[in-house]
């Protein structure tokens, strides 16, 4: 697939820097202690499959996690990454569900740390992944699906001009049992000039306004 492996970085627009680097198999260690430590905070949101528990405590899951989207990149289906926050495993960034052909379009998925929480990792991390997407892999449309309940979510969406385009009801397993999901979504077209500029002078904005 055009544009992967790759690792990209913003090295400046927050407090520390933030990067996006393809998810390895020698992260299983630092996935599950991250993943332990965050089980309340990201269960209410998870996806999960009806039979198999989301946390477990070998490393097993992950290991075979991460080396079926290692496969699935380099047939093109889909850009696993880690979110990388001042030099620290902080989550992930999976852009996943590719289709090609005439739809070009893609689902994108995300979770931090509770501890980086707030800062704006995860816009930054989203933006640059959206202008990879769009301008070097080539797809036109990126949804994300949202929990309407999960407003911290929705928030980075949002924050990012990603349109709401309506309810899907019952459409993942999640914490236990079939949950409604918001779809959001962009094109290529809504973001002509690259969504981290934007995502820079909203930024810049907010700061003024603070001081």
């Amino acid at each position: 697939m055009r544009g992967w492996p790759v690792t990209l970085t913003e090295p400046d627009l927050l407090d520390a820097p933030v990067g996006l680097r393809p998810v390895r198999v020698k992260d299983a260690s630092v996935w599950r202690e991250t993943r332990m430590r965050n089980a309340a905070w990201l269960r209410p949101w998870e996806p999960t499959n009806p039979e198999t528990p989301l946390y477990q405590t070998s490393l097993g899951p992950y290991v075979a996690m991460a080396r079926t989207m290692r496969r699935e990149a380099r047939q093109g289906q889909t850009l696993p990454w880690v979110v990388d926050y001042a030099g620290t495993f902080a989550g992930q960034l999976t852009v996943g569900s590719i289709v090609w052909g005439s739809a070009r379009s893609a689902q994108v998925g995300y979770w931090v740390d509770q501890a980086v929480a707030g800062r704006g990792v995860v816009p930054t991390a989203l933006a640059m992944a959206v202008d990879h997407c769009f301008f070097v892999v080539g797809l036109h449309r990126i949804e994300a699906t949202i929990r309407p309940e999960n407003v911290a979510s929705r928030r980075v969406v949002e924050k990012l001009g990603f349109r709401e385009e309506g309810i899907r009801r019952r459409s993942l397993h999640i914490d236990g049992t079939w949950r409604d999901h918001l779809c959001y979504a962009l094109t290529a077209e809504d973001v002509q000039d690259g969504l981290l500029p934007r995502w820079r002078s909203a930024v810049s904005a907010a700061r003024s306004r603070a001081s």
